[in-house]
């Protein structure tokens, strides 16, 4: 059996806040990007930590604080995402958006299909599930990533958690590192 690494935990533990806190706003909301910055540079900032609050303990060392960064410009995300660098103390970055995805059975219509019509096409179809998708990287190659699955009146929330849940995705943030 192996141990999960104090990064991979300390990433799906800001996954799940980032998720909570983008719920809060509830659904129908705009991609939205946050920093990842070790909390323990937050707290020895007295302006940072000042926003932070009081703390009786000391941060971990891998403990990260997700900072929401501005809205990003309209288009396409992966060239919004292109044009995103980070300094050297941003650990990593996440990035919440609300998705729809289809059964497989539903691929294979959508091959044929400009990008607008398979955009309608898709928002018509009867067994579409609408979902917000927070997928979280750090420097260091990790990774993580949670999909949270609308209710609809058929079924509840539903929520998955991996690694590899958006790999395109995860691609693209880890970029934003590239030097």
């Amino acid at each position: 059996m192996t141990s999960e690494p104090p990064n991979g935990v300390a990433l799906d533990r800001v996954a799940a806040e980032i998720e909570e806190f983008v719920a809060g706003s509830g659904w129908d909301r705009p991609p939205t990007l946050f920093a990842l910055v070790p909390t323990v540079l937050l707290q020895a900032d007295p302006a940072a930590a000042a926003v932070l609050g009081p703390s009786d303990q000391p941060a971990e060392p891998e403990q990260l604080t997700p900072i929401a960064q501005q809205e990003l410009p309209d288009g396409p995300l992966d060239q919004a995402l292109a044009q995103i660098g980070w300094p050297e103390e941003v650990a990593g970055c996440a990035l919440s958006q609300e998705i729809v995805m289809l059964p497989p059975s539903a691929e294979p219509e959508l091959t044929d299909l400009s990008q607008d019509a398979a955009a309608n096409w898709t928002a018509a179809h009867p067994e579409r599930r609408e979902a917000r998708l927070v997928v979280a990287v750090l420097r260091d190659g990790s990774t993580a990533s949670l999909l949270r699955l609308r209710a609809t009146a058929d079924s509840l929330d539903d929520l998955l958690t991996g690694t590899d849940l958006a790999p395109n995705l995860t691609g693209a943030l880890l970029a934003t590192f590239a030097d």
